[in-house]
């Protein structure tokens, strides 16, 4: 740098050997001005360092308050550069400016892009890419420095680096060789990225320059200036703030807040998409825990391994870690390297404790080289009235957000774990995926839920969105939940949506879905919107109970529908063609399996004899005659002898062949048991099934082969002994000595078989 005040210390994000000779080389330097890069946003946010209660990983974000979801996050680990930088101003007292382009200009400028680019997708009939607000840090190309490592026999960068800045021990010098370095580079590489993000990084430095230029104005005499190392080489010499000036004249801007928020070490993993990101932060951060510890530093990773391996029940002795440290450390020698690295540290792990087995070494590669650990925000920290609400109800019900994922076993008879399912399903309506499942357990009735808990950092944007809808989750959820309603066009979607918010004990959102419901169902002539509307009211009213929730304000409801369902449903089924019949069957289906779920007697007895007015009208098509005929008869509503009557004029010889084959597809479907166990049914069937014509048979063997393919294994290896055995009127029946079949029209049979597959006669 021209200018003997300003000291320049080129980082890389998230590296724990730069963040160390950082601290050292700022406690040797003692700036009294510290300009890191970072969002200008974060200033007022800055005095939180020095609460202990803020444990890294912690990020700030940043995001556009009248389109929440422009958001940018801004992470730092406890071996971030930055964090060192921090902590070490806020400690030492002097004035710590964030001198990155503030964010209120870089999300306007892609708020800009992203509408520029969705009418060119416009104008290019739809073929556009969708263009979102850029992560901080992101190189817009592969890493420079895999032009270094090349040069120096690396397989890349991040090896590179990884040896020869975050292994070092001694800083001396070691940022002015990082200096030249990236001088080096910027000189040599041609211009990166598109023309945009050229352009957006011209603009990130002309506002470093112009803080810098204003730091020195204010007479600061020791100014330290902590960036990524790419910026070195724009920040070494300060041209005239002219050009600056009219670089960043007229630059767009947005109102944008800042907030402290939890991180976590996946999302630091360059395998995230982070631009930033380092390929193993729990790598780094082992670094950073133990460097001062000498041999020790590898024979503490490796035996972490070994105690990861233990844990998920594989071998891995004492001796197998002793022989992994000698191995990587003779690696190391052999590769001319200060210390083992990853490279080495895997490929010791790889061949003795893992036995040459990839699984292992992925298992151990997922759980130490990410290392997923989530940060803490102090409660002091600024943040919405929702997100305060979420970490107060969190605290309340003992439910620590964690990024690892676990499984959550609730006993709804426990209030507290009935409470713990209520938020969970509270935030699902808000749209936070914090839990999913919810599904039901392996314990009796229907009190267990089984929930899979995995804490995302991008619910804090999420949750700031959310504060629209009110400042407590019960009231997000609730107004979320009306507006839900008001935007369904159908009413089984509404009535789909009330087990929701049953479970999720919002009374009155549940009364809004009634009365809406109620209101649109008075006017509906729609057979089919009040059948689909029927089987989750029932739902509804019948798990109300189980968690304590009163349901009984559903019944009248139910009542209403179930007079109109059966009133409508003979004028419904009138002329339906093929693709109608099936789709009514299925509808009549579920509504039958809703009124016999309903502790309702007069209602089901209504129902059945809606069905029964199907069977006496006429016009009514084959495949819902059938089925309406099997589900009386398994209510016991029809007996035995008239479903055979039926039966048998349904596969009368005077009817076609293909309306026989729909009725008795709708008599059988879903279970074969009926056939199995009723003899006069039978008989009936298989004289049809006799009788029919070489012609009519071939029309009829795709839908007699879906008929008979719903069956399970069981019932058609039963129907096949069966038929084998020549039913109940042959002579004995299988596995006796005499079976009545004509055994030369079988041998010839056979013998043609034989002939045809050229295994003789």
């Amino acid at each position: 740098m021209s200018d003997a005040r300003v000291h320049l210390f080129g980082i890389r994000h998230h590296g724990p050997g730069c963040a160390r000779s950082l601290g050292a080389a700022l406690a040797e330097l003692a700036p009294d001005c510290l300009l890191i890069e970072g969002p200008a946003e974060g200033e007022a946010l800055l005095e939180l360092v020095d609460d202990p209660a803020l444990v890294p990983p912690v990020a700030l974000l940043v995001y556009a308050e009248a389109q929440v979801q422009d958001a940018v996050f801004y992470p730092f680990a406890r071996f971030s550069p930055e964090w060192v930088a921090l902590r070490y101003g806020r400690g030492a007292g002097i004035p710590i400016r964030l001198f990155d382009l503030p964010q209120c200009h870089q999300l306007a400028l892609a708020a800009e892009a992203r509408k520029e680019a969705e009418a060119q997708a416009e104008e290019s009939d739809g073929e556009g890419t969708d263009s979102e607000p850029e992560a901080p840090h992101a190189e817009p190309d592969g890493d420079p420095l895999d032009w270094l490592a090349r040069a120096a026999g690396y397989s890349d960068g991040e090896r590179w680096w990884d040896h020869q800045i975050e292994q070092r021990r001694d800083h001396t010098d070691l940022f002015h060789a990082i200096h030249d370095a990236m001088h080096a580079l910027r000189d040599e590489l041609p211009p990166r990225g598109t023309a945009a993000q050229q352009h957006r990084e011209a603009l990130r430095e002309a506002w470093m320059r112009r803080q810098l230029r204003a730091a020195l104005k204010e007479g600061f005499e020791r100014i330290a200036v902590v960036c990524g190392a790419w910026h070195l080489s724009a920040l070494s010499q300060l041209p005239s703030a002219k050009g600056d000036d009219a670089l960043l004249k007229g630059l767009p801007k947005v109102k944008a807040s800042a907030a402290w928020v939890p991180w976590s070490h996946a999302r630091l993993a360059s395998g995230g998409g982070y631009g930033a990101g380092v390929e193993s932060p729990g790598w780094y951060d082992h670094l950073w825990q133990h460097a001062d510890d000498g041999a020790g530093l590898v024979a503490r990773w490796l035996g972490r391994a070994a105690r990861l391996l233990r844990k998920e029940g594989l071998d891995a002795s004492s001796a197998g870690v002793i022989e992994s440290v000698r191995l990587a450390d003779a690696l190391a020698a052999l590769r001319g390297r200060p210390l083992p690295g990853l490279a080495e540290l895997d490929d010791a792990l790889g061949s003795v404790l893992c036995f040459g087995d990839p699984t292992r070494l992925a298992l151990i590669r997922r759980r130490l080289l990410l290392a997923d650990r989530l940060g803490e925000v102090p409660e002091s920290a600024p943040q919405a009235p929702l997100l305060r609400d979420l970490s107060a109800e969190q605290r309340r019900l003992r439910l620590k957000p964690s990024a690892d994922e676990r499984e959550l076993t609730l006993d709804l008879r426990k209030p507290t774990d009935l409470e713990r399912s209520i938020l969970l399903r509270r935030l699902s309506l808000i749209g936070i995926a914090w839990g999913s499942g919810g599904q039901r357990g392996d314990g009796r009735g229907t009190f267990k839920e089984v929930w899979q808990l995995a804490w995302q950092p991008e619910f804090a944007v999420e949750l700031i969105a959310a504060s629209r809808y009110g400042n407590t989750v019960a009231e997000a959820a609730d107004a979320r939940a009306r507006q839900r309603i008001d935007e369904s066009l159908h009413l089984g979607e509404i009535a789909g949506k009330l087990q929701r918010l049953l479970h999720a004990d919002l009374p009155e959102a549940l009364d809004y879905a009634l009365r809406r419901l109620a209101e649109r169902s008075a006017v509906s002539h729609d057979l089919d919107q009040l059948m689909a509307t029927l089987p989750p009211l029932v739902e509804t009213q019948r798990y109300g109970d189980v968690r304590g929730t009163d349901a009984g304000r559903i019944e009248t409801l139910l009542h209403g529908l179930a007079e109109r369902i059966c009133i409508g449903l003979p004028a419904a089924c009138y002329s339906l063609d093929d693709t109608a019949a099936e789709a009514m069957v299925q509808q009549i289906d579920t509504t039958a399996h809703a009124f016999g779920q309903w502790a309702d007697t007069e209602r089901l007895a209504d129902w059945q004899q809606a069905l029964r007015q199907l069977l006496d009208q006429s016009g009514l098509h084959r495949l819902v005659a059938g089925r309406t005929t099997r589900l009386l008869l398994d209510a016991n509503a029809l007996d035995p002898e008239a479903a055979a009557r039926h039966l048998s004029h349904a596969l009368s010889p005077a009817n076609p062949p293909l309306e026989a084959g729909q009725w008795l597809e709708g008599f059988l479907r879903g279970s074969g048991l009926l056939l199995l166990h009723d003899d006069t049914l039978w008989q009936l069937v298989d004289r049809w099934v006799r009788g029919i014509g070489d012609d009519h048979f071939t029309e009829l063997l795709p839908l007699l082969r879906r008929v008979f393919a719903a069956f399970t294994p069981a019932e058609r290896r039963q129907m096949g002994e069966r038929v084998v055995a020549g039913g109940p009127s042959a002579s004995v029946v299988m596995g006796q000595n005499e079976v009545g079949f004509e055994r030369e029209a079988a041998e010839a049979v056979a013998d043609t078989v034989a002939r045809l597959l050229g295994i003789g006669g």
